[in-house]
């Protein structure tokens, strides 16, 4: 892991904090293949259940660092075509990671800054805070980060801010469906404190498995007949598992599940 990305844990939750505050947590090939390897790791490791996405500094993250872009310029278009990739396996990691995710916003969120902030189930924002998906304004487009934008703000919302690049504030992002929750600035971390509370308490599979329940939603839509059968599935399995008999147990007993003395 490069000195430009930070993990601090606190029991189960893992914090990721991007670590360029002089560049306003730019990212470039090197944090992009770091924070996709640490989020797979994070993934993968049975001890954490949350994963909070961070920024040191005054921002959030600027999206791609300039001086990386001015390379790329200069790069043939298959170098540009696997940077690309590279950034699209990021964004793919952190919005299938199999653990809840949250976005800690403050100051800049702009370009793939955005991205991430999408691709998290979870985003808080400070009231100060600023968005923008400024790349037509250097005549490009959000493509690689668009899938988890367009899900997170809708069609019509996204032809609008694509196109222009202007820049909006944390009321619209919340209003579009951006972020779920805008706050003072000095009551952000007691909001990302009060979420992970409400997430300890649920079962480590439950919420692990809510955002593969929703993407299958939208994939089997179509076909009734599947969908009932794949979500009468998921229920029968989670009801005949040993999270789903100790969360039962638990309520009729009138006690906490052992997953919440374990968080």
């Amino acid at each position: 892991m490069s000195n430009a990305l930070r993990v601090d844990h606190d029991g189960a939750v893992a914090t990721l904090r991007l670590n360029r505050p002089e560049l306003h947590n730019a990212f470039d090939a090197g944090l992009i293949a770091s924070l996709t390897a640490t989020l797979e790791a994070l993934g993968a490791d049975p001890a954490v259940r949350v994963v909070v996405l961070a920024g040191e500094g005054p921002s959030f993250s600027a999206g791609a660092d300039l001086q990386w872009m001015r390379a790329m310029a200069n790069a043939s278009q298959e170098e540009n075509r696997q940077d690309a990739l590279a950034l699209a396996r990021l964004m793919r990691t952190l919005d299938e990671l199999p653990k809840p995710t949250l976005a800690r916003v403050h100051g800049a969120a702009f370009g793939g800054g955005v991205g991430l902030v999408a691709c998290c189930d979870i985003a808080i924002a400070a009231e100060g805070a600023r968005f923008g998906l400024t790349e037509s304004r250097l005549g490009l487009l959000p493509a690689v980060i668009s899938p988890y934008v367009i899900a997170a703000i809708g069609p019509r919302q996204a032809r609008r801010w694509f196109a222009s690049g202007e820049h909006f504030d944390a009321a619209t992002a919340q209003r579009i469906g951006l972020v779920h929750q805008v706050v003072a600035a000095d009551a952000l971390d007691a909001a990302v404190q009060a979420q992970l509370a409400l997430l300890g308490k649920a079962g480590p599979v439950a919420t692990a498995s809510a955002k593969a329940l929703v993407r299958d939603v939208l994939a089997l839509g179509a076909d009734r007949d599947a969908l009932d059968g794949a979500n009468a599935g998921l229920i029968a399995a989670l009801r005949a598992s040993d999270e789903g008999r100790e969360g039962l147990s638990a309520f009729l007993e009138k006690r906490a599940p052992r997953w919440m003395a374990a968080h």
